[in-house]
C-alpha cells in the first residue's frame, strides 16, 4: 500500500460485544494516530474512541481497507459492504475459531505496520448470487453471500421437501427432490461453515466451483455435490409451503413466497482477503481445525 502519496483511510468494524474490543480498538486508533492514517468507525464502536473521529459510511467516503474486530461473522459482514468496492479486508480474530480472520489481536500493530510497508497478499473470494423469482415471473430483491445461501424454514425445526436443478451449458438438469432440513449452496470459502457441519467436503477456496450440501436428508441417495463455478442451481419447494426462507451468510435472509423458484450462481464479485507471507489456507485448516490431530476423547 502506497502510503507516500496519500493519507491511507481505515475503516473499522466490531463485535460490539467482544469484551476484548474496547482494549484492541484502542491499541488500534493509538498506532492509527501515530502514524496520521485517517480512522472510520461503524456507529457502534464511536463510544469507544476519541471524540474526533468520523463514522464509517463507504458510500460517502472511500476507505483503502476495512479491519474487521471479531469472529467470522464480523469479517463476513465486512466483507459485505466491501462488495464490488475491490477494498482489501482484515480480520483481527476476538472470537473463538476465526477460520477466516487473518490474525490474533496481539499481532494486531506489527501487521498494520507489514500493510503499510506493502509485505502482505491479497487472497480473492468468489462469491454467490440468488434471486428469487415468483410464480407469477416477477423477480425479487437480488441476495448475495460469500460462505453460503441456506434454504430452510423459519420458526420450529421442521422438515421441507424441495426440489432440484443444475445447469450446465445450457441444458437444465433434474436432480430430483428430498425431504430434509433444507440445502446449503456455498462457496468454497463457505466449505468450512455450515455446509462442513452438514457433511459436505472442504475444498481450497481457490478452486472454481461451489456447493450443494442437502441438511439432514431423509434419504441415503443424495449425497453433497461440488459443481463447476459456471453453473446455475434453481431450488423450489415441492410443497407449497409459507414459511420457506432464503438465508444468506447467515446474516440476511428473505422469504421465499409459495411457487416461487430460487436460481444461484457465481457472482462476478469477488471479496479480497488481506493475507501475510507464510499463511495459505492448508496451514489454517490444519491449526484451525486440528486437521489430522489427536482425537480429544
Amino acid at each position: 500500500m502506497d502510503t507516500q502519496s496519500k493519507t491511507c483511510r481505515i475503516g473499522i468494524l466490531g463485535h460490539s460485544v467482544s469484551q476484548d474490543l474496547p482494549e484492541c480498538l484502542e491499541s488500534l486508533v493509538t498506532f492509527c494516530q501515530k502514524k496520521n492514517l485517517e480512522i472510520l468507525l461503524e456507529p457502534a464502536l464511536l463510544k469507544y474512541a476519541p471524540e474526533n473521529i468520523e463514522e464509517l459510511d463507504l458510500e460517502r467516503k472511500r476507505v483503502d481497507f476495512l479491519i474487521a474486530l471479531g469472529g467470522d461473522g464480523t469479517l463476513l459482514r465486512a466483507g459485505r459492504m466491501a462488495s464490488g468496492m475491490n477494498i482489501p479486508v482484515l480480520g483481527v480474530n476476538l472470537g473463538h475459531l476465526g477460520f477466516l480472520t487473518a490474525l490474533p489481536k496481539n499481532d494486531l500493530e506489527g501487521c498494520l505496520q507489514q500493510i503499510l510497508d506493502g509485505d502482505y497478499v491479497l487472497d480473492v473470494r468468489s462469491m454467490l448470487d440468488a434471486q428469487i423469482v415468483h410464480e407469477d415471473g416477477s423477480e425479487g430483491e437480488p441476495l448475495f453471500a460469500w460462505n453460503d445461501f441456506v434454504i430452510h424454514k423459519s420458526g420450529l425445526a421442521s422438515v421441507t421437501r424441495l426440489g432440484l436443478r443444475i445447469k450446465k451449458s445450457s441444458d437444465w438438469n433434474e436432480m430430483g427432490s428430498f425431504a430434509g432440513d433444507g440445502l446449503v449452496v456455498g462457496t468454497p470459502t463457505g466449505s468450512t461453515a455450515y455446509s462442513l457441519s452438514a457433511g459436505g467436503p472442504i475444498v481450497d477456496p481457490s478452486v472454481e466451483c461451489f456447493l450443494v450440501t442437502p441438511i439432514c436428508p431423509h434419504t441415503l441417495n443424495i449425497r453433497p455435490m461440488i459443481i463447476p463455478g459456471s453453473s446455475k442451481v434453481a431450488v423450489d419447494s415441492v410443497e407449497r409451503v409459507e414459511n420457506l426462507v432464503l438465508t444468506a451468510d447467515g446474516q440476511v435472509a428473505l422469504d421465499v413466497p409459495p411457487g416461487s423458484t430460487i436460481y444461484i450462481k457465481q457472482s462476478e464479485i469477488n471479496i479480497h482477503l488481506v493475507r501475510f507471507p507464510g499463511q495459505n489456507f492448508f496451514g489454517t485448516l490444519r491449526h484451525k481445525l486440528n486437521w489430522a490431530g489427536e482425537s480429544l476423547g
